[in-house]
């Protein structure tokens, strides 16, 4: 494809070369650069694709998209200067790839928390019903039904876009993804065209990339100011930042609530630990998920699928089939009557409302115990906050190590310390070694007793020092209550 081709729909500064060069590939990595690419030189959080401009070249880097134009040029190579390299590169890679979210009818899920099961449970939703469908998720991406690994929330724009045309070219009517905040304000999302967006809540997370909750709250809203005129934006007025993503967009404004007034409003008529009925829009449905949370999540999914023109009688039938995403709210039982609960809960307010979902659902006569760490590396400013709900809303404790990465799991535990009173302070155990904090819990539990163990769900490792070790959860669990049989 020729470059002129590749940056259709970009504002381009100046252009030294031959702008109808043909281009085999892209890339805004150095490392990848093959012979024939276009490599965009684009500035990071740790690094800025600047200084690699060179390395490129000898690399075989026919054309440079840059901020800045190199001093020294090389004959032969074409380079192009723009105000936002990122942002060329979102709308670059969809050019190359065909634009295939044009042929798709794709939404975006945002927030702190909740977007995975959204948008799992919408293709679920959907490929049950008979549709080929594609997910993008935090837990795995899948192309009609070949599961592809994930390694972010949000792929970067080229993996993005490729995804998206594999979905096209095998037959995808509909694709469902997760849309982190990084991705929004880093535009690896340019250049797409959504069908809908979602918003389900906004609470304390990434503050160490984005410094305010502002910054944070503008990330997502710069989402929905974006979404076109023929699209749906589907937002949670239970949340005090709900009404404020539809502020500004041009798509059809709609919401979802369980307090408040809505277009789809839910309540919560019962609750147990294998399910809840609940009533949308004055029908009621019996759901195998679990929780006020899931309740909500349920009624953005209700939205969502009627918006895309889903059945409304079928929808509900469908909805009460559907089983909650891998590692939220997972259970498991043990072999003299432990239950188990596994969940991604990560951020103050997430284990906040898995604690209260299972506080609502207990008898209170049996311990609930919580086992749970903070991930290194990450935002400090929540170590303590999460400590002090879990203290606040378990009956017991264990400090634990989550994903250190390149931190001392011990100094992160000891911050997270400092959000417990001493009085309260009687009730916790630390515990460094995650698999000895789970056997641990397994041991002091006794028959009905609860087991939480939250921060990391789905993820099969522990990330120490650089490296990712196997560890899962669920796994350590299932195996430290057949040990204590």
């Amino acid at each position: 494809m020729k470059i002129s081709e590749i940056l259709v729909n970009c504002n381009l500064m100046e252009i030294e070369g031959n702008k109808d060069l043909d281009i085999l590939s892209l890339t805004f990595d150095s490392r990848k650069v093959e012979k024939g690419s276009l490599f965009f030189a684009v500035r990071g959080t740790q690094v800025d694709g600047h200084d690699y401009i060179d390395k490129a070249i000898e690399k075989g880097a026919t054309a440079i998209v840059c901020e800045k134009m190199p001093k020294v040029k090389v004959e032969g190579v074409t380079y192009i200067q723009v105000d936002n390299s990122a942002y060329v590169l979102g709308v670059g890679a969809a050019n190359f790839f065909g634009n295939p979210s044009k042929e798709l009818r794709l939404v975006g899920v945002t927030g702190t928390n909740g977007k995975t099961t959204i948008a799992t449970l919408l293709y679920r939703l959907f490929t049950d019903a008979g549709y080929a469908c594609g997910l993008l998720s935090t837990i795995e991406n899948i192309v009609s039904h070949e599961v592809i690994p994930s390694t972010h929330t949000t792929p970067d724009p080229i993996e993005l876009n490729s995804l998206l045309h594999k979905m096209v070219e095998s037959g995808c009517e509909y694709a469902f993804m997760e849309v982190s905040s990084h991705s929004i304000d880093q535009d690896r999302i340019a250049g797409l065209h959504f069908a809908g967006g979602i918003f389900t809540n906004l609470t304390h997370d990434h503050l160490d990339y984005h410094k305010t909750m502002a910054n944070y709250r503008n990330a997502k809203k710069k989402f929905f100011d974006n979404l076109p005129e023929t699209a749906f934006a589907l937002t949670n007025l239970d949340d005090k930042n709900g009404a404020v993503m539809l502020q500004n967009t041009r798509a059809k404004k709609l919401s979802y609530a369980l307090k408040h007034d809505a277009d789809f409003k839910g309540i919560i008529m019962e609750s147990h630990f294998d399910g809840m009925l609940l009533k949308v829009n004055g029908t009621e449905v019996y759901t195998q998920l679990v929780g006020r949370f899931n309740a909500s999540n349920l009624l953005a999914i209700y939205g969502a699928a009627l918006s895309l023109g889903f059945d409304k009688d079928e929808l509900l039938v469908e909805i009460s089939k559907l089983h909650g995403a891998n590692g939220r709210f997972d259970m498991v039982y043990s072999d003299n009557g432990i239950v188990g609960i596994i969940d991604y809960a990560h951020t103050p307010d997430a284990l906040q409302n898995v604690l209260e979902t299972i506080n609502e659902v207990r008898c209170h006569k049996e311990t609930l115990f919580t086992i749970v760490g903070c991930g290194g590396n990450r935002d400090t400013t929540k170590r303590p906050e999460m400590a002090a709900v879990a203290v606040k809303l378990s009956d017991r404790v264990i400090l634990t190590s989550d994903n250190p990465r390149n931190e001392d799991p011990d100094e992160i535990i000891r911050q997270m310390k400092a959000g417990i009173t001493t009085e309260d302070s009687r009730k916790v155990l630390s515990i460094t070694n995650r698999h000895e904090a789970i056997r641990t819990g397994v041991a002091l539990a006794k028959k009905g007793d609860i087991i939480l163990i939250a921060g990391k769900g789905h993820e099969n490792y522990q990330e120490i020092n650089g490296i990712k070790n196997h560890f899962d959860d669920k796994e350590e669990l299932s195996k430290a209550f057949k040990e204590a049989l």
